[in-house]
């Protein structure tokens, strides 16, 4: 037992067991079914229960069908900013959230490619809402974070998960993910939560300064052509302006992800941006801590909102929202036909207001162009 066990990842001798257990699950086929319909569901299952390590898990299966993902769903995969960090040291991954899995599955990706250790991953509670979804996770490298609690509960959590963060860059050597607010980006517009910040400094309280930098945090802009779930982000935000609240139906967060793997993603592009270092850090040094996380937390949005890549649907829909053509040399007329086409999937749902559905669903695609002009 160690101080970790309810949170960490699975450990090499518990990966066997984790094998057998989604190598049997009802939801084998359906996977088979969309990514290798060549494939009989009983050697895919054989492929699964033949897996012995994390590395094996990663490299022999999900690299595979990652490739096969992205060669189904997307029209153009790329990143950059690589040569802002080094095989020699982990970091700590703050990336904007635009979809609930594949954010963080496209930088381990991009890390093994380029030679480096795959990250460790954050994955909220509320996500683990199917045991496969649990066995996949921590088979990789997916840590476990509460949300939720009372007062005394929640602070008790953060405080967990920034040490076992620290513990992992610290001492295991190991970079880790983590999304820069709690919960997605669903009106498209990123911006880092300073409680964020704070959350990776109360694992060290001596010298605020130092507590970050130890964590050599490195920002990522992650950017889809055609964003993850937007319909259900769409009604997601009306319901909630409408009511004054939303509440999840049973089955909502499994949904999100399995939509968000499976949709078209068109143009899809992640940078890696400069580390934060020390000398930023003094920089920003002065005053109450509150301010400091907020200034840090400023910084890293300085960073990471320039480098989420703009598509035709986001000038598009800027100008849709505006009814002007300011960004008309951005795109074509029959992009602006197909974007508009695109929009028919509010017919479905006659009984709730077309215009507010319309002026969420604009933002969400244009709202970034107004952030990255600021």
């Amino acid at each position: 037992m160690t101080s970790f066990d309810d949170i960490r990842p699975y450990n090499a001798d518990e990966i066997p067991a984790a094998m057998q257990r989604m190598a049997e699950s009802e939801v084998v086929p359906a996977i088979v079914d969309y990514l290798m319909p060549n494939m009989s569901v009983e050697a895919f299952r054989d492929r699964i229960r033949n897996i012995r390590t994390t590395e094996e898990f990663q490299l022999n299966l999900l690299r595979g069908l990652f490739e096969i993902l992205v060669q189904k769903t997307t029209t153009q995969f790329d990143w950059s900013g690589l040569e802002n960090i080094s095989k020699k040291q982990p970091y700590l991954f703050v990336s904007n959230h635009r979809d609930i899995a594949l954010d963080a599955i496209l930088l381990q990706y991009i890390l093994n490619e380029a030679g480096q250790n795959t990250c460790q991953i954050t994955f909220g509670s509320n996500l683990m809402c199917h045991p496969f979804v649990v066995d996949f996770g921590k088979a990789n490298k997916m840590f476990r974070t509460e949300r939720g609690g009372t007062p005394k509960e929640f602070y008790n959590s953060m405080m967990h998960i920034s040490e076992y963060m620290r513990h992992v860059i610290t001492e295991e050597h190991e970079s880790v993910w983590i999304a820069q607010r709690n919960g997605r980006t669903k009106d498209g517009i990123d911006a880092t939560d300073p409680a964020i910040i704070k959350m990776f400094g109360m694992s060290r309280r001596d010298d605020r300064v130092a507590s970050l930098a130890d964590l050599h945090i490195v920002p990522v802009a992650v950017s889809y052509e055609w964003e993850s779930c937007d319909k259900l982000k769409t009604l997601e935000l009306y319901l909630t302006r409408k009511n004054g609240h939303y509440e999840k139906k049973p089955g909502e967060d499994l949904n999100s992800i399995l939509t968000g793997i499976m949709q078209p993603k068109g143009h899809v592009h992640l940078h890696i941006c400069p580390e934060v270092t020390e000398e930023d850090l003094m920089a920003l040094n002065e005053g109450p801590s509150a301010e400091f996380y907020k200034r840090v937390a400023q910084l890293m949005d300085s960073r990471i909102n320039p480098n989420f890549y703009l598509n035709p649907n986001n000038y598009i829909a800027h100008d849709l929202r505006s009814g002007t053509d300011t960004f008309a040399g951005h795109y074509t007329k029959e992009e602006k036909t197909l974007f508009i086409q695109y929009m028919d999937w509010m017919n479905e749902y006659p009984e709730l207001d077309r215009s507010a559905l319309e002026t969420i669903f604009l933002g969400i695609y244009a709202n970034p162009i107004d952030v990255n002009t600021r």
